[in-house]
């Protein structure tokens, strides 16, 4: 059982491993399609830099912001293939191929549980039912205790009784009957074993408690963590993408007709791409630990 235990917990490992690096693959090729579209928008602004420079309505400098924008997102681009070649090696190596197969992009996201489901409670207690590493912590205990009944037998006499016949010739004419007693005189060994089982049980316990203890608090984390990833992309795609965007239209409006400078619309730009790398960054975030509280429950939710 503890065995069998083992397996399982080794496979949800890799079931975790699996899941996180998939989460980690599309949070990269979201962020690659976003750095891409934030340097189409740098292209863009660039050409109405320079459209007011060639009529003397704006600096030289605006245009030279602009290029240095793009240089910037180019570097970020080639961090995210870098980031993207990695884990797409590690999740071939995971699945048992050659690390430089190919995978099939990304598509996205399973969806999130519903609140009602991630009662902390209700989790703990299917991880006491369900978790392989309780499992096999709760089979060594089964173990202990049954080696520690088996040395209290020892107080007792064993007997053996036997019973052999002799034969003659071609005939069994006699019978023998063999009684044999053997009795526990060795106390101070017998205690000394029976002492050893006792805190071989306790060590056993103690460590399934000690399990149990980390197993609550990693799913209490878990949980709160995806909790908050789910709140913080609710407010970014409900709140603050929308907010960011209308900055930037503003801001577009204002710098054309030369109300704003255009470390302004830059920055009007920066905000909604961050806007937007925090709703996908809070995505991968609730994706990862989706996947931690699976491995700790032992089972999908």
């Amino acid at each position: 059982d503890s065995v069998k235990s083992r397996a399982e917990a080794a496979w949800n490992e890799i079931a975790f491993k699996i899941k996180s690096t998939y989460a980690r693959l599309l949070y990269l090729s979201q962020a690659q399609a976003l750095t891409r579209e934030s340097l189409d928008l740098s292209s863009r602004l660039e050409q109405v830099a320079q459209s007011r420079y060639a009529g003397g309505l704006a600096a030289q400098q605006d245009v030279i912001r602009s290029q240095v924008e793009k240089t910037n997102l180019r570097a970020e681009l080639i961090a995210w293939d870098a980031e993207m070649r990695l884990q797409r090696a590690r999740m071939n190596a995971l699945l048992g191929r050659p690390s430089n197969a190919d995978l099939a992009p990304p598509k996205q996201m399973r969806p999130a549980p519903d609140p009602s489901r991630l009662a902390f409670d209700a989790l703990l207690e299917r991880a006491r039912q369900r978790s392989p590493a309780l499992q096999a912590d709760a089979a060594k205990l089964r173990a202990t205790e049954q080696s520690r009944d088996l040395t209290y037998k020892n107080r007792y006499p064993d007997f053996t009784v036997g019973v052999a016949p002799n034969q003659t010739q071609n005939s069994f004419k006699q019978w023998d009957l063999m009684l044999e007693v053997s009795i526990p005189l060795q106390q101070s060994t017998r205690r000394s074993q029976e002492r050893e089982s006792e805190a071989m049980v306790e060590a056993a316990r103690s460590r399934r408690e000690a399990t149990e203890n980390q197993l609550s608090s990693e799913l209490s984390e878990s949980v709160s963590a995806l909790l908050a990833a789910t709140q913080m992309e609710a407010l970014t795609s409900d709140a603050l993408l929308p907010q960011a965007e209308l900055t930037f239209k503003s801001a577009l409006s204002g710098y054309e007709a030369g109300k704003v400078d255009f470390a302004t619309l830059l920055d009007a730009q920066r905000q909604i791409r961050q806007a937007r790398q925090t709703l996908i960054k809070a995505q991968s975030e609730s994706q990862t630990r989706l996947a931690d509280i699976e491995r700790l429950i032992g089972e999908d939710l």
